[in-house]
């Protein structure tokens, strides 16, 4: 419900929301005087006196002598109600209740309009309506009991409204009080899940004149008094009232009629989200006690086929009721004879019938209308149930409640539909699945995928992950139910105000070509307007809007989705792609109709991009592919936490992604425990599902850190980095080979050999499953090469490796390379030479830099510059080319594409800088004019490329952590220098105007205000210049014409002494205060990230490899050659690239298939594993120790049961004794009768045996 405290604090935006209900919601006023008998004249047959009355009612003498009865059709006159808007309780700090006044012919579904749409009350799932205990009779006991723990509490767990008269006394207080205890026991979520509506008549409310006001109450201040007898207050724990106004005062039962309207209405409204539940609203009458005149009204509502649940032993009408129905089933209903030829009830029934009026309405006059209407109830007699509520108690009568619905909705369905139907419907729109296992899939019925459709979406779509789970457990097919259709349906339930309707909206928006937004409500004078005031979610949503969404979540790590499904290429760009789907969806749009290709997958996102937690780990664990799909959904969750405005939800969406981030982490340690090969093969496995990425791919675009820093990911990238060289190799050695490559010919490096690879690729395992079990699968473990090569099969043999992993049948071994070449390859092409070659030569950059900059900086043409200035140029323009192809030549995306992805790079970035700084050095360096400028300009720059230095030493295992801490300690800094600045400002400015009366020159105010501070801060005070105390060198003058004119100002006495208590102060504050909270926040830093710092380095070492990996061997300037035999083989020769696929495996067929089935056996060995632990916590142990000790409870309670039986049938046992002792005694006595035998004597029940 909406919170009306926010509401009330604006009363203007309330009254002009709600202006137009006194224009279409009318009142009654009593328009003719109806003289009372009983009243001498004083009151009207309405209950108003005369002097309320107005003239017109008075004047009308003739009419008003001859009408016996006041009837509030004629005798009233509707005018514009002045009694709405919200209400609020004296001495009460709940919120706002809503109230309205209005005639008694009022349309209900105007009625249910205002309260769903204005007031904010959520659709309901069930609607109960309890009628009867109103007035000042005292509600039993057992009868408050199943009010509160049965009905609130059910009403609670199925989002119901309960419906009552909303006054202070009997039921109605009762309810109250229920709602209020469980709304202040239940969470914040569930709060506001039970509505508690009052409907009653307007006359019959007390201080009823506190809430009239023409224009709307925002709120009305109402005073609870139960003073009077006959007028009852509002009960304040309602949420809100609907006051129906007949004309009448004081007289109960002017609301049935539209109760029973509003009721009828309601029961015909669809469940769930805009309506989009499986089944209508249920609406269920209860009968709790009540007077002789309710048979009037269970008879109309049970025509309607009204369910009803009577309350057996509550008294009145609903004990004649259980006394009708339970003893007189047994009577033939059958034709009353005569030549009646009309079916009727037996002469007998209406006898009986009589008998229990007569016996239950002693005081009744008119007993003949309450027996024929006690008789057409007993004719609809299967709408109604019988609730003991005293025997059975209140525990399960949620599950009273949904038989006695089930047991109705059986008599409305048709032939066609399974019985059981109506019951699946109902506990799905409550959320019971343990009624639907107990009752329906215990086995005893089975299912069809038609009786399973309807329910599954109503399912997906309010959210409830139990049903979907137990649907597809019992006849489902998902691949059936899935089409892309039905895919679009869910996309277009999503709620309004969430993010994912804004985006979806945005891009449909794009696709029309209209920025118009629907809206709500249109401010209008007639009766249209109730009409417009719901609006459903737009039907023109496409999956083209659900791609532009995924797309902007996903950014580049994949291909678009959906784009097959919908005809698009994948390569087209956006603008032809937004012409091509427009011009599809304009037509019959076949592809709705073919089932989508990856069910599971699809509502996974479907959930994520909505939040939904349980509802995405349900689909999660259904889909294949269980890492990347963890990932995928850790990438969405992110992205969308970042476009959230609510805090609140953005936690959740943070929580969320931090979940499945640990769950790919936690499936891949499975993995990687069980198979280290394949699991090497799983992080590079090409994803048809998700667009054709890989699990590193995604891990590095969704930031996961954790799932990094996990050692088999780290083993799969150490591995790369040293190529087909052992890991343990020391790095003098490779620096050693480097300097004389002649040594990798040697025993110097060790490297793994080829044949031992396929000796351990055909050994079979202990299970006797030979090299089928593991080879299918890729030995990615060894030598990376292959990987590189495997997109190029024209170019390339296919070796036992590439065979395996394409599942291609391979029988003779490929011919070797020399060995020479082979082992000069298996040194020269791995990626730690490479990063090592370009270590050296950047250090030989910087020293031929340094060497160009100090010594051999030359004047500019035709003087200079030097031939190691030209070697410079030209090594930078190496740089420059290597550059140029990693953004430009690298990957498969488009330019754009491939642009933003190099600038988000921070090192890109520095990179760039260097790079546009060295090209102004170069260019002003070689005009005299800008010469020096220039050689600023390169100064910089080599500043610059030596910072570059950082990145490179990432990969170190120790440094690369300290590296990620100083960046974090940068960010402190800034933080620091802020603070720092003040102080330097105020000082510096308050310090040069003490000490120098006059100086204009603003070199010196400069350094005097900001430089010569900072300087204090490291020692630097110039005693002599700022204490007058002491004798100062310095040539100065007063004369401000020198002064002007750049000579020293001489400094001012008299106010030195304040000079001297500043710097105190500020000394005080910059060297105590200032540096130790720097040094404070640098350990809060340091101890923070240190124990995550090793998590960071790893996750940064990736993208380091990827760099290296994709890099030619040769470093710069020597990568010129590279660059050039690059262009040869791609623009000459044609041959396409290799490395564009670095770090991807392109698995298909069989093997495919079989690391898939791997992957999800390895998923379903981790959720057992965790499912054990779950079930054996302490709370799970309370939790089926409570279900235990309740069955106990309730076990007892039947044994209670039994006794007190045992004991009634012992009473009557011991009275049919006594009377069959008195008739034998009599008989005995007796003249008249002679027995041949003597009566039989009483034998001993439990004969004792002797001993």
């Amino acid at each position: 419900m909406r919170d009306t405290g926010e509401a009330g604090g604006d009363g203007d935006k309330s009254s002009k929301d709600q202006s137009w209900i006194p224009k279409l919601i009318k009142k009654r006023i009593c328009t003719t005087f109806v003289e009372d008998s009983f009243s001498n004249g004083a009151l009207c047959q309405c209950g108003g006196t005369r002097d309320s009355h107005a003239s017109v009612a008075l004047g009308d003498y003739f009419s008003t002598a001859i009408v016996n009865h006041w009837d509030s059709a004629q005798h009233s006159s509707e005018y514009p109600t002045d009694a709405f808007g919200e209400l609020q309780f004296a001495g009460s700090s709940k919120r706002h209740s809503y109230f309205l006044r209005m005639s008694w012919d009022t349309p209900p579904s105007m009625v249910y309009t205002l309260m769903t749409t204005h007031w904010g009350l959520p659709a309901p799932n069930l609607v109960v309506s309890v009628l009867g205990g109103e007035g000042r009779t005292k509600v039993k006991t057992w009868v408050r009991e199943v009010l509160r723990q049965g009905l609130v509490k059910a009403s609670q767990s199925t989002g119901a409204w309960i419906l009552t008269a909303g006054l202070r006394e009997g039921v109605g207080r009762c309810v109250g009080e229920a709602v209020r205890d469980h709304a202040t026991a239940a969470s914040s979520i569930s709060l506001n899940k039970v509505v508690a509506l009052g409907v009653t008549s307007w006359g019959l409310v007390h201080n009823r004149q506190q809430l009239v006001n023409p224009e709307g109450s925002f709120p009305a201040k109402y005073f609870v008094q139960n003073t009077a007898r006959d007028l009852c207050c509002l009960d304040n724990n309602y949420q809100a009232f609907l006051l129906v106004d007949d004309g009448s005062v004081g007289r109960r039962g002017g609301e049935t009629t539209f109760r029973a309207k509003l009721e009828d209405y309601i029961s015909h409204q669809r469940t769930g989200i805009w309506g989009s539940g499986s089944i209508d609203i249920p609406v269920l009458c209860m009968l709790v006690s009540g007077e002789a005149n309710l048979l009037e009204r269970v008879d109309l509502s049970l025509k309607n086929s009204m369910p009803w649940l009577v309350l057996a032993g509550s008294g009145g009408t609903a004990d004649f009721l259980n006394d009708v129905l339970e003893n007189l089933s047994s009577a033939p209903v059958q034709s009353s004879g005569e030549g009646d030829s009309e079916a009727g009830p037996s002469v007998d029934l209406k006898d009986r019938v009589a008998e229990r009026v007569k016996k239950y309405f002693p005081h009744e006059v008119e007993t003949d209308k309450l027996v024929e209407r006690a008789l057409s109830i007993y004719q609809n007699r299967d709408l109604i149930t019988i609730y003991h509520g005293e025997q059975e108690g209140p525990n399960d009568f949620d599950t009273v409640l949904l038989k006695a619905l089930v047991g109705a909705s059986k008599q409305r369905a048709s032939v066609n539909h399974s019985p059981y139907n109506e019951e699946l419907k109902l506990a799905v729109t409550w959320n019971r699945v343990d009624i639907a296992k107990s009752e329906l899939f215990n086995g005893d019925i089975q299912w069809r995928y038609e009786d399973l459709e309807d329910s599954m979406t109503d399912a997906l779509i309010n959210d409830k992950p139990q049903f979907v789970r137990l649907f597809t457990e019992n006849g489902l097919n998902i691949l059936e139910y899935l089409t892309y259709g039905r895919l679009e349906s869910l996309y277009r339930s999503v709620a309004d105000g969430t993010l994912l309707y804004q985006l979806l909206q945005r891009r449909l928006v794009e696709r029309l070509g209209t920025a118009a937004t629907p809206s709500l409500v249109q401010d209008s004078n007639n009766k249209g307007t109730v009409a417009n005031l719901q609006s459903g979610p737009v039907s023109e949503l496409s999956l083209f809007e659900v791609s532009g969404v995924l797309e902007l979540l996903m950014g580049d790590v994949c291909q678009p989705f959906y784009f097959e499904a919908l005809g698009l290429e994948q390569s087209t760009s956006k603008r032809r792609a937004l012409r091509r789907a427009s011009k599809l969806l304009r037509g019959d749009c076949l592809y709705r109709e073919r089932r989508c290709l990856f069910p599971w997958a699809s509502l996974f996102v479907w959930a994520i991009l909505q939040n939904r937690s349980e509802m995405a780990t349900l689909f999660w664990e259904m889909a294949g592919e269980s890492v990347l799909s963890a990932l995928s959904g850790c990438k969405m969750l992110r992205e969308l936490s970042k476009l959230e405005v609510e805090t609140e939800t953005k936690l959740s969406m943070k929580e969320l992604a931090q979940r499945f981030e640990n769950l790919a982490h936690d499936v891949f340690s499975s993995c990687y425990r069980s198979n280290e090969s394949r699991s090497f093969t799983l992080l590079i496995r090409k994803s048809p599902v998700w667009g054709g990425t890989t699990c590193l791919q995604m891990g590095m675009s969704a930031d996961a850190r954790l799932f990094f820093s996990h050692d088999g990911v780290q083993s799969l990238l150490s591995q790369i980095w040293w190529g087909d060289m052992k890991r343990n190799t020391e790095v003098w050695k490779l620096l050693l080979t480097f300097f004389c490559p002649i040594l990798c010919y040697t025993n110097l490096i060790s490297f793994r050999e080829e044949d031992q690879q396929h000796d351990e690729e055909g050994k079979p395992n202990e299970e006797g499953m030979g090299r089928d079990s593991d080879s299918l699968y890729g030995t990615t473990i060894f030598s990376f090469s292959d990987i590189k090569h495997i997109e190029a099969d024209a170019q390339t043999p296919i070796t036992p490796r590439t065979a395996t992993i394409k599942g291609i049948n391979y029988s003779p071994r490929p011919p070797k390379r020399p060995f020479i070449v082979s082992r000069w390859r298996q040194f020269w092409f791995a990626p730690v030479t490479s990063f090592l070659g370009n270590v050296l030569m950047y250090f030989l950059f910087l020293l031929l830099f340094a060497y160009v900059l100090l010594v051999d900086f030359k004047p500019p043409p035709p003087a200079g510059p030097a031939i190691t200035e030209y070697v410079l140029y030209f090594w930078v323009f190496t740089i420059v080319c290597e550059e140029i192809r990693e953004t430009f030549f690298l990957g498969t995306m488009t330019l754009r594409q491939r642009v933003r992805v190099y600038i988000q790079d921070v090192w890109n970035k520095c990179d760039l800088a260097a790079i546009i700084l060295f090209v102004i050095g170069l260019i002003c360096r070689m005009f005299d004019w800008t010469y020096g400028f220039g050689r600023e300009a390169l100064c910089v720059d080599y500043m610059v490329f030596t910072l570059r230095l950082i990145h490179i030493f990432a990969i170190h295992k120790q440094l690369g952590p300290k590296i990620i801490i100083v960046g974090k300690m940068m960010k402190d800094v800034f933080f620091f220098l802020f603070f720092l600045g003040v102080w330097l400002m105020a000082y510096g400015v308050a310090n040069q105007a003490l000490i120098y009366s006059y100086d204009p020159r603003l070199d010196r105010i400069f350094r005097r205000v900001f430089y010569r501070p900072y300087l204090h801060i490291f020692g630097q005070i110039p005693v002599e210049e700022m204490d007058v105390g002491k004798d100062w060198d310095m040539p100065c003058t007063s004369n401000v014409t020198l002064i002007q004119a750049g000579e020293e100002p001489c400094r001012t006495m008299y106010s030195n002494w304040l000079v001297v208590i500043l710097l105190v102060i500020y000394l005080l504050v910059t060297n105590i205060l200032l540096i130790n909270l720097l040094i404070a926040m640098f350990s809060y830093t340091f101890s923070e990230v240190q124990a995550n710092s090793d998590i960071y380095w790893k996750f940064q070492r990736y993208n380091l490899i990827v760099q290296y990996h994709s890099r030619p061997s040769l470093a710069p300037p020597f990568i010129i050659l590279s660059h050039i035999n690059l262009f040869i083989k791609r623009n000459i020769r044609k041959v396409p690239s290799v490395k564009i696929h670095h770090f991807v495996l392109q698995l298909r067929g069989k093997a495919a298939n079989k690391l898939t089935t791997w992957e999800t056996i390895q998923k379903e060995d981790f959720l057992t594993a965790q499912n054990k632990i779950q079930k054996s916590s302490d709370s799970e142990r309370l939790k089926r120790m409570s279900v235990k000790v309740d069955g106990v409870v309730k076990h007892l309670t039947e044994t209670r049961d039994f006794d007190h039986r045992l004991r009634a049938l012992e009473s009557e046992m011991e009275y049919c004794s006594n009377a069959l002792t008195w008739i034998v005694d009599t008989l005995a006595q007796s003249s008249t009768f002679r027995p041949p035998r003597p009566p039989p004597t009483l034998r001993d029940a439990f004969p004792t045996t002797s001993a």
